[in-house]
């Protein structure tokens, strides 16, 4: 018989992949919101280390500006590194779910806002001093909750980037983040030989939900692609909210 706990998580990585595959974010919320039932949040966060490299690179270069995404964001990059690094050992510390809580209604609120058409933008004469700023916090929130996306995933959007260049930059944030957060993991002692199986299943199973998305992705205009990347940051940030409180 199955075991009804690789099952679910499985089934959390198909999940996961898919809603990365449409939106480009998801596979680090999803897994670490329903993980946490099974396992604690730190060896949570060292299964996804392998799925959120592959599934990143990938988005990173199917993509259509690399070099022009690089160029422009690695001030961000750089500060999103040194917030990681600086926040090591938050994760299995006291303060944890009260992070997650704040995360949880940062993430409702902007998406809340953003199905409201309400618009954010960063100015590019901004971009200077904005990029590290929001790096260095959402490095901060990355080493406390394993999930990379706030700040970083409004300030990404507030620079007007058409659908496929946003999600090239979300690829690029999450990659960085996820090799910055190992760093700590390895630090920590939580990435070991014995995760490199279910690591490499819930790879398997996060490119079938990915390839499944991408392919949803191509078929939807940019407006219907606005309100599904809302409507999910919504959905995503209920469910930490939901996570933290029980």
């Amino acid at each position: 018989m199955l075991d009804p706990t690789l099952v679910f998580i499985a089934a959390v990585f198909v999940v996961a992949g898919i809603i990365k595959g449409v939106i480009g974010l998801g596979l680090q919320v999803v897994p670490m919101g329903l993980l946490v039932l099974v396992m604690p949040p730190i060896e949570a966060a060292a299964l996804l280390v392998l799925p959120a490299c592959v599934t990143n690179v990938w988005q990173l270069l199917t993509g259509p500006s690399l070099a022009g995404i690089t160029r422009r964001l690695w001030p961000m990059m750089a500060g999103l590194c040194a917030g990681t690094w600086a926040g090591a050992g938050l994760m299995s510390g006291g303060h944890a779910r009260d992070a997650t809580l704040l995360l949880g209604i940062a993430l409702a609120v902007y998406s809340a806002l953003g199905l409201g058409a309400v618009r954010f933008a960063v100015p590019p004469r901004h971009e200077g001093w904005a990029g590290p700023v929001v790096g260095a916090a959402t490095g901060a929130v990355t080493a406390a909750t394993g999930v990379f996306v706030i700040p970083a995933v409004p300030y990404l959007a507030a620079l007007g980037l058409d659908k496929d260049d946003l999600v090239q930059a979300l690829g690029l944030s999450f990659l960085v983040s996820t090799i910055a957060l190992a760093v700590n993991l390895m630090q920590a002692g939580a990435l070991k030989l014995d995760i490199a199986a279910p690591s490499a299943g819930a790879l398997a199973m996060a490119m079938v939900g990915v390839t499944i998305g991408q392919s949803i992705r191509t078929r939807i205009d940019a407006a219907t692609f606005r309100f599904c990347f809302f409507a999910g940051l919504l959905a995503l940030g209920l469910h930490l909210l939901a996570r933290s409180m029980l």
